[in-house]
C-alpha cells in the first residue's frame, strides 16, 4: 500500500470528515481482503484497540500492530465486519487533543454478521495513522430494543372489559405462572438499568432487593450524603435527570429517582427480598436459587442467569483493634451511621480517611462534635472542584450523553494510566495549597500509583482516596483533628491511648473501614467451589480490565455488575447484549 499521507495529499482530502471516511474505506477493505499488511499500514507505530463484543464476544483489550492485526483478522472470520462509515448520528469528526496528543477524532458505525456497532478512531494529525481504536457492539439484528413498539394506535389506545395497565404489570411482578430468565440481586442503580435493559430486548427479568423500598441503598445511608461527581456524568439509560436538577445529588433525589425509575421502566422488582442460595445445574444449563421474602415465605426459581448488581463489596468489615472491646463508648461502622445530630459537644473519633470517613468527620464536626480523624494509611486528595475542572472531560464538551460514553470506554489500561497521570498532575497544581496544607498538619497525601492519583485507584481497589467537599479544609484549619494510627498504643475504656501516655477522649468511635469483598459474598451464597472458581472480583486482571466485571465470568451464568451511576449506564447495555445473544442462540 502507499504511503497513507501521500494518498491522502493526492486525493485532495483536507477536511475531517474526508480524512476519517478514507481512512475507514481502506480499514474496511482491508478487513474483507483479509489483508494484515493494508491494516498495519493504517496503525501508528504506538497503537491501541478495544473491543468491546463486537469481534471478540468479550471486552478484550490489544496494543501494538501485531497484536491487533493478528487480533482482528482471526476475529473477522466470524465477526464479517464491515460498512465501516461516520456515525451519521453522532459528534462529527473533530480535531482535538487527547493527553498532549493532537488528533483527528471521529465516531463511526459498522455491522457485524449479527448486529450493528459503533467506534470511536482517533488519528494522528499530520500522518492519519490510527492511535487509538474501539469498536463495540449496539445491538443485535433481529433483537433490537423494543422502544416505542408497545404504544397502541388508534382505537386500542382504552381496554374495556379486560385488563388495564396496572392489572398487567401486577400479573407481571407476581411470576407466579413463571420463572426469570435473569435472576437480578440488588434493585440500586446497576440492577435496576439491568433490568431496564434486559425488559427492552424481551429478557425476562426479576430484581430482588432486601431493602423495603426501591432507593433505600441511597436513602438509608448517612443524613448528608451527596454524590461527588456532577450530574451530567450520572445520567441513567433511557430516561435522563430533569434539566432543573443541581449538578452534585443528594442521596435522597438519588433514592426517589430510582423508585421513579423502577416504575417508569416497568422493571420488575421484589424488594424485602434475598437471595438465600443457589447452585448451578449443568447439564440443565440453569441454577437452581432460593429466595425469601420479607414475610418468610420462600420460592425456588431456575433463571439461566443470576447478575450480582449489589455493589462490589459485601458485609462492613471492622477490623480487630487492641482493646476495642474495653472502649465503654460507641461503636459504629459507617455502614450504620445515620447522622452526628446526637453527638453534639461530645468527642468522637472517625477510624479512616477514604471518602465516608471525611464525610462523617465534617457531618459530626457540622453538628457540634469535637471529632479526630485517625488516619491509617496515606490517601489521595483532589478537590471537588479539581475533579470537576480536570476529569470526565467529555462530559463537559456539550456532546450528547452516548457519544461521551463512547470516547470514555476507548481507552485502553495504558492510555487510562497515561490520563490519569495527566490528571492528577493539573488537579495537584490546582490545590496545591490545599495539599500543602494538609501535609504540614501531618496528613499523609498519597500521589498513587505511578502517580495516578485516585484515579487508579478506584479501578484498582476503590479505596483510599476523598474528593474534598470541605473536611480538608477543617483538617488544615485544625477544625477536625488528625491522628495517625501507629501513634496509638491501644483502646482503652474512654478512649484511645496513645503511645504517649495520654489519652484521646472518645464517646463515639466510627469504623470508615471499609466492607468485605465481593467474592465473600459469593462464596456465602453459591459455596466454595464457585467463589474459587470465579476468584477476585473488581480490580485488574493481566490485559487492565476489571475481575470478572460486565463480561463472562470462570462461571457460566453468572455475572456482576458495579460501582457508580455511570458505569451502570454503559455496561449494562454490553452485558444485557451477551445474554440476549445467549437466550436466542448467537452465542454458545
Amino acid at each position: 500500500m502507499d504511503n497513507v499521507v501521500a494518498q491522502i495529499e493526492r486525493a485532495g482530502l483536507t477536511s475531517e470528515v474526508e480524512i476519517v471516511q478514507d481512512w475507514l474505506s481502506r480499514f474496511d477493505r482491508g478487513l474483507q481482503e483479509q489483508s494484515a499488511q493494508a491494516i498495519s499500514d493504517l496503525l501508528a507505530d504506538e497503537c491501541h484497540w478495544r473491543d468491546m463484543l463486537a469481534f471478540t464476544w468479550d471486552i478484550t483489550p490489544r496494543e501494538g500492530k501485531v497484536a491487533i492485526v493478528h487480533e482482528l483478522l482471526q476475529r473477522q472470520n466470524h465477526a464479517k465486519a464491515g460498512s465501516f462509515t461516520i456515525a451519521k448520528d453522532s459528534t462529527p469528526p473533530r480535531r482535538v487533543k487527547r493527553i498532549g496528543v493532537d488528533v483527528i477524532e471521529a465516531i463511526f458505525s459498522f455491522e457485524t454478521a449479527t448486529g450493528r456497532g459503533k467506534g470511536v478512531v482517533r488519528l494522528l494529525i499530520g500522518e492519519p495513522k490510527a492511535w487509538i481504536l474501539m469498536t463495540a457492539l449496539r445491538e443485535l439484528k433481529g433483537y433490537e430494543e423494543k422502544i416505542f413498539q408497545n404504544r397502541p394506535d388508534g382505537a386500542n389506545w382504552r381496554e374495556f372489559g379486560g385488563m388495564n395497565w396496572s392489572d398487567r404489570r401486577a400479573k407481571e411482578q407476581a411470576f407466579e405462572d413463571r420463572d426469570p430468565v435473569v435472576l437480578i440481586v440488588g434493585a440500586g442503580q446497576s440492577g435496576l438499568s439491568m433490568a431496564a435493559r434486559l425488559r427492552v430486548l424481551g429478557v425476562d427479568a426479576l430484581c430482588v432487593d432486601k431493602h423495603e423500598r426501591v432507593g433505600d441503598s441511597w436513602r438509608k445511608r448517612y443524613h448528608s450524603l451527596a454524590l461527588h461527581n456532577q450530574v451530567n456524568l450520572n445520567q441513567m439509560a433511557y430516561l435522563p435527570f430533569p434539566a432543573t436538577w443541581p449538578k452534585y445529588l443528594s442521596k435522597d433525589m438519588v433514592a426517589n429517582w430510582l423508585e421513579h425509575y423502577a416504575w417508569a421502566l416497568e422493571c420488575n422488582v421484589w424488594m424485602g427480598t434475598g437471595l438465600v442460595e443457589a447452585r448451578y445445574q449443568e447439564n440443565e444449563g440453569h441454577w437452581v436459587a432460593k429466595v425469601r421474602r420479607g414475610d418468610g415465605t420462600e420460592r425456588v426459581m431456575k433463571p439461566r442467569h443470576i447478575v450480582f448488581a449489589n455493589g462490589i463489596v459485601g458485609a462492613p468489615k471492622i477490623p480487630r483493634l487492641p482493646g476495642l472491646e474495653e472502649f465503654k463508648g460507641k461503636v459504629l461502622h459507617t455502614h450504620d451511621y445515620k447522622t452526628g445530630a446526637d453527638w453534639k459537644g461530645r468527642n468522637a473519633l472517625v477510624l479512616g480517611t477514604g471518602t465516608s470517613g471525611h464525610d462523617i468527620a465534617q457531618d459530626l464536626y457540622g453538628h457540634g462534635a469535637h471529632v479526630k480523624v485517625i488516619q491509617r494509611g496515606a490517601t489521595a486528595i483532589a478537590s471537588v472542584n479539581a475533579v470537576g475542572a480536570a476529569y470526565t472531560s467529555y462530559y463537559k464538551e456539550n456532546l450528547p450523553t452516548d457519544d461521551c460514553d463512547l470516547l470514555a470506554q476507548s481507552a485502553t489500561y495504558p492510555i487510562a494510566v497515561r490520563n490519569a497521570q495527566a490528571v492528577t498532575k493539573v488537579q495537584n497544581e490546582m490545590d496545591k495549597e490545599l495539599l500543602d496544607g494538609l501535609r504540614a498538619r501531618g496528613f499523609k497525601v498519597d500521589p498513587g500509583e505511578d502517580g495516578t492519583g485516585y484515579l487508579m485507584k478506584i479501578r484498582r481497589t476503590h479505596a483510599g482516596y476523598y474528593f474534598n467537599c470541605g473536611c480538608s479544609d477543617l483538617i488544615v484549619d485544625g477544625k477536625v483533628g488528625l491522628l495517625q494510627y501507629d501513634q496509638i498504643e491501644r483502646f482503652v475504656a474512654d478512649g484511645a491511648l496513645m503511645k504517649d501516655g495520654r489519652v484521646e477522649k472518645a464517646d463515639l468511635l466510627v469504623a470508615a473501614t471499609g466492607y468485605q469483598p465481593q467474592q465473600e459474598v459469593v462464596r456465602e451464597l453459591l459455596g466454595d467451589e464457585i467463589a474459587n472458581n470465579v476468584g477476585q472480583i473488581w480490580g485488574l486482571d493481566d490485559v487492565g480490565e476489571l475481575r470478572n466485571m460486565y463480561k463472562p465470568t470462570p462461571q457460566k451464568g453468572l455475572w456482576f455488575l458495579g460501582s457508580g451511576l455511570s458505569q451502570a449506564r454503559m455496561y449494562t447495555l454490553y452485558v444485557a447484549l451477551q445474554i440476549k445473544a445467549r437466550a436466542v442462540g448467537l452465542v454458545d
